[in-house]
């Protein structure tokens, strides 16, 4: 195998220990032992805000009047820490606890990030909710069961204009609405800056003592599937204990101040829990990023990216892929987002191997070595970090090694091997849902993740493991053979790209595999029809069906059998939705909620009934 020069970076695990447990049973952890942490993460804040009080905490471009964005408007840790001091003594002087908590509607902004801080400061938990919620969904449903689930004594949106019809839709009049601008029609509303203008007492520095490592810090739900979603509990030992591991596992995050170009979402683990509390822990810089992996929005991403160079950069595949187009004819871009960065670091999905290569031809092309590109496994019941990569030769699927102070339970499951999770930085478990709570939980205290995992290397345990889909989305054919989800479904969208956004796969107890395919916007150029013409006709269009049976044919060449073999393909117009739980707002597809709501077009796949199916011209 050629060896590839990298830019230098250390990685912190790199040897394991292994015991064997019941039959079937293994137990893995680090040799390397957690160190102290602090005992909640305001400690954090207040310690940059002594000792680097000018330094930028956040930035985010200021909203211009035409639409557009402008300058960056920063706030400095010592800003930051003082801001957090005078919300913390306006929900003090409310009442809120952990029995009505802080509702956040609206996305990453310096409002919503202040707030937060105020509610660590003051032991209340924030629920940082998906926007979607408010501004896609048709019928709120999500919204309204976040609102029972948790019963907020406070909710808090950006923009009345954009949040207004959720809040008198689904917010109970009895229910504070905090507003950075605006307000809504028929109701009374409190401007956020009369939180930020509340005088401090002493009451402040009272009951941020009274935190601790069991206080709750905040709510996450998880994206749902079949089931409405579940309020996640997360503590302060969780997410300091988290920080701790990750600094550990990837010590580059220590080693100069941290500056982040970041649009990930707060409201889910990646971004909420991962890179903001990163941020606060190492005393880092985060750039607000308003832009996102969509046509619309990537634009905004690669302007920000051409003039702020990030230390570490994180994203998900469809970015990065955005990102490794761009950068081949985009010098400026290639030119300051490489200049810095230490660590690319991708999650939420596979990442298809043509985009990998892309990204070092353009790395070597401009700086002579590559980035290493890592990732890992985690959830939202894990803080979310939990497993990480021992070396630079990253493949596509591997994991990696457990991070400190957390051990793995690997148990054999119909042939398949689930990885479980027990450490500080697994959660509790769900905010009143005792029996969803037991239900995940197994004998021994483990978290039931419902990943499946392998041996990278069977005969050397330290590079750790790889992915081999969720054990919940395998099934059966007719015939009794196991369909592996996860690594099939990876192996499609590598084999179509750039044009396959996902693939869901179909033929639970039926003779075959078939695949539901959501094609990317690249089509409509492939198809070669006008900009307006409608989904539909494009993925009937002769050249993207040619691209697409090419792709059935190549994927049939290597099937080795029923199981890995896609003997049926239709090309999907209507793209997942978030309101059926299709996919979360951070793109990732509900395999499940797909098969479920589509159920009529799996059953007219296999049934032949389709206008258009694809199947394999090879043998």
């Amino acid at each position: 195998m050629t060896e590839h020069k990298f830019r230098p970076m250390t990685f912190g695990v790199t040897r394991v220990a292994i015991r064997d447990g019941a039959p079937g049973v293994h137990y893995l952890r680090a040799e390397q032992p957690l160190k102290d942490f602090p005992e909640r993460m305001t400690d954090r804040l207040q310690h940059w805000a002594q000792v680097a009080p000018d330094r930028s905490f956040m930035a985010r471009r200021e909203k211009l009047a035409t639409g557009g964005t402008g300058d960056w408007k920063h706030i400095s840790y010592a800003q930051a820490w003082a801001s957090a001091r005078s919300i913390a003594q306006a929900l003090i002087d409310r009442g809120l606890t952990q029995e009505r908590p802080v509702v956040i509607l609206s996305g990453n902004d310096l409002e919503h990030a202040l707030l937060a801080m105020g509610c660590l400061v003051a032991g209340v938990p924030f629920v940082p909710t998906s926007p979607a919620y408010s501004l896609v969904s048709q019928d709120y449903d999500k919204l309204r069961h976040v609102l029972k689930t948790v019963t907020p004594g406070l909710v808090f949106a950006a923009d009345a204009a954009q949040y207004g019809k959720a809040i008198t839709a689904a917010v109970g009049s009895d229910i504070e609405v905090v507003l950075t601008t605006g307000h809504v029609e028929g109701r009374t509303s409190t401007l956020f800056d009369h939180l930020l203008a509340t005088e401090v007492t002493q009451q402040v520095d009272d009951a941020m003592q009274a935190t601790g490592p069991d206080t709750i810090t905040k709510f996450l739900f998880t994206s749902g599937s079949t089931k409405l979603p579940k309020a996640v509990i997360n503590t302060q030992r969780m997410w300091c204990a988290n920080q701790q591991q990750m600094a550990q596992s990837m010590p580059v995050l220590a080693e100069e101040p941290l500056v982040m170009v970041d649009w990930l979402p707060w409201n889910h683990t990646f971004g909420g829990n991962h890179n903001f509390g990163m941020v606060v822990y190492h005393g880092g810089t985060l750039y607000i990023d308003d832009g996102k992996p969509t046509p619309a929005l990537m634009g905004e991403t690669l302007r920000n990216l051409r003039e702020i160079a990030p230390t570490v950069y994180f994203n998900v595949p469809t970015g990065f892929e955005a990102i490794a187009n761009a950068m081949q004819t985009d010098n400026q871009l290639r030119k300051n987002l490489l200049s810095q960065v230490k660590m690319f670091f991708y999650a939420g999905a596979a990442l298809a191997q043509p985009i990998w290569d892309s990204l070092f031809e353009s790395q070597e092309k401009e700086i002579g070595e590559r980035v290493v590109m890592a990732t890992g496994l985690g959830m939202t019941e894990s803080g979310p970090f939990a497993i990480f990569v021992t070396n630079p030769n990253v493949k596509a699927g591997d994991l990696g090694v457990p991070t400190p102070g957390m051990e793995l339970k690997l148990v054999d499951m119909d042939g398949k091997t689930e990885v479980r999770y027990r450490g500080p930085n697994i959660t509790p478990g769900y905010w009143r849902a005792p029996s969803e709570t037991a239900e995940h939980f197994d004998e021994e205290g483990y978290f039931c993740s419902g990943d499946a995992v392998k041996w990278i290397d069977e005969t050397d345990v330290h590079q750790g493991l790889k992915f081999d889909g969720r054990i919940a989305e395998d099934f059966k054919l007719a015939t009794g053979t196991f369909v592996s989800v996860g690594p099939l479904r990876a192996k499609i969208i590598a084999a179509g790209a750039p044009y396959i956004q996902d693939v869901v796969l179909t033929g639970i107890n039926l003779k075959e595999v078939g695949a539901m395919v959501f094609p990317t916007s690249a089509v409509r150029a492939l198809s070669g029809l006008p900009a307006s013409t409608p989904m539909a006709d494009v993925l009937s269009s002769g050249p993207v069906l040619a691209q697409f049976q090419n792709v059935v044919d190549e994927l049939a060449k290597t099937a080795t059998g029923s199981a890995s073999r896609i003997a049926r393909m239709c090309l999907l117009a209507e793209p997942p939705t978030i309101d059926r739980s299709e996919v979360t707002d951070k793109g990732s597809i509900n395999q499940r909620a797909v098969l479920t709501h589509r159920a009529e077009t799996v059953t007219a796949l296999h049934d032949d009934m389709l206008h258009t199916i694809l199947k394999p011209q090879t043998t």
